[in-house]
């Protein structure tokens, strides 16, 4: 049985979640976000917490309220905080650039890789081997990220490539003479 589902969601201020129907609002000062509720899965609000539990007693019903505890959890920390992804160019003559939606890599091409962010997603260079993903809805953010790793994934000899910047690599060792 899931045992994320039994944990209830507290609100910080600033947060307030409304309920329509099926369909769960939740605003705070980065924005306004919304998620479909799952039919076996029913919430009530008391004080500054939100509960779920499932509308009849079978696994399936227990999974789904856990993964939806998990995606109200995901609204109300984007909304009041955001989610932050960074990665790391790792490799001679790697580097990005970002302007406005656009990220531009030079990552061993013949050509310079173009990736147009996601609407809700911004990045920023600090350097020119550093991308800083930051976005609200934290699946959006994690997608980003993944297809911008996807253009040129680590390599396992020499370790080259876009990588996230707590992802650990396992080099291999290089053929023997």
């Amino acid at each position: 049985m899931s045992r994320v589902a039994k944990a209830p969601v507290t609100l910080p201020n600033g947060v307030s979640v409304t309920l329509n129907d099926r369909q769960v609002e939740v605003k705070g000062k980065n924005g306004n976000m919304s998620l479909r509720l799952h039919e076996l899965v029913e919430l009530k609000q008391e004080d500054d917490a939100i509960i779920f539990s499932p509308t009849v007693d079978s696994k399936e019903a227990m999974m789904h309220t856990g993964t939806m505890r998990s995606l109200l959890n995901n609204l109300v920390i984007g909304v009041n905080e955001g989610f932050e992804k960074r990665l790391q160019l790792i490799g001679v003559g790697y580097r990005a650039q970002a302007a406005g939606n656009k990220v531009t890599l030079n990552v061993g091409y013949s050509h310079p890789v173009e990736y147009t962010l996601p609407e809700g997603v911004s990045a920023e260079t600090p350097t020119q081997t550093e991308i800083v993903l930051k976005s609200n809805d934290k699946q959006q953010l994690g997608q980003a990220a993944a297809d911008i790793r996807g253009f040129r994934p680590p390599e396992p000899y020499k370790g080259k490539g876009i990588r996230y910047s707590d992802e650990h690599v396992i080099r291999k060792e290089a053929k023997k003479k």
